[in-house]
């Protein structure tokens, strides 16, 4: 594990922003735009917390884990690689990668218990190998954690700002936002810091789009984005 994020892969694999946003090709021959790939991603990240939650794993597994699938989807399609199976290996990966380890067969019932999806174990063990391959075995992530924006740091994960911005920068446009919100003067600690206020109030703008346009998706529009990708079952 690298000693800091600057000599870290995670720093190394930082991606532009516009690359992040970009339809894979055999995507946009199911139809799928670019709405329709954030609302999935918002829904993987949905499904990877409510498993985290019944096989009872950190929020440190669900943010690393979250990450793992939004990387993986810069390099594959959905329609090559499900993400109703993605989603489960990339939690089961990650509760390895950060030391909480927890059986195959655990995520698996559960996903059967709150999904319709069968996918089995050697589903999943086969899709693990998949996946370590797409991230180049790149699985030391760093994150932007502080108890005082936990709730609005979990909800940066929602987003592709872990894949785009240093955790740190995540940090502080989550202070910066709770100033705004609790009308707090911070300017002047921000002046003091010397840090780019454009990219800080880049990384705000990011959040208000969730919380405007994303937090609360409607089913139908949901379901439209899901029956684009193929059917498996």
């Amino acid at each position: 594990m690298a000693a800091n994020f600057w000599t870290s892969s995670h720093c190394k694999e930082l991606l532009d922003a516009e690359k992040v946003g970009i339809v894979h090709p055999l995507d946009k021959e199911q139809g799928l735009t670019q709405e329709d790939v954030k609302i999935i991603k918002i829904n993987m990240s949905n499904c990877i917390r409510t498993l985290a939650q019944y096989v009872k794993l950190r929020q440190r597994v669900v943010a690393t884990a979250i990450t793992y699938c939004r990387r993986v989807y810069t390099r594959k399609s959905f329609t090559e690689y499900d993400p109703q199976l993605v989603a489960p290996t990339c939690l089961y990966l990650a509760s390895k990668a950060e030391e909480s380890t927890v059986q195959a067969k655990l995520v698996i019932f559960y996903l059967k218990k709150y999904s319709k999806h069968r996918y089995e174990i050697k589903d999943m063990l086969e899709m693990e190998m998949k996946l370590l391959e797409a991230l180049d075995y790149y699985l030391v992530i760093y994150h932007p954690y502080r108890p005082l924006i936990q709730a609005l740091v979990n909800d940066t994960y929602r987003t592709d700002l872990i894949l785009t911005y240093p955790p740190y920068m995540i940090a502080l446009a989550c202070i910066y936002f709770a100033c705004i919100i609790e009308e707090k003067d911070a300017q002047a600690w921000f002046e003091e810091l010397r840090v780019d206020m454009n990219e800080i109030k880049n990384i705000s703008m990011e959040i208000v789009d969730y919380y405007d346009n994303y937090r609360v998706i409607p089913d139908e529009k949901m379901n439209s984005a899901l029956n684009k990708l193929p059917h498996r079952f």
